[in-house]
């Protein structure tokens, strides 16, 4: 998901988006653990679209306090 779209959203829908994501996160871990991962190239790409939730939730956090 690209970052312009993420900003669109409002807090509560990041958060959600936020928390689906690190659902999935834990499902794609516990495969690797299992068994084979289908498509390993997930990995990068849920934790990167968890950093941008992160790095705009802490941005409009600064906005409001400044």
């Amino acid at each position: 998901m690209k970052a312009k779209e993420l900003r669109n959203l409002s807090d509560e829908e990041l958060m959600q988006k936020q928390k689906s994501l690190l659902e999935e996160l834990y499902k794609l871990n516990l495969q690797r653990y299992g068994a084979r991962v289908d498509k390993p190239h997930l990995f990068g790409a849920v934790k990167k679209d968890i950093a941008r939730i992160e790095t705009i939730r802490t941005e409009r956090k600064g906005k409001k306090n400044g």
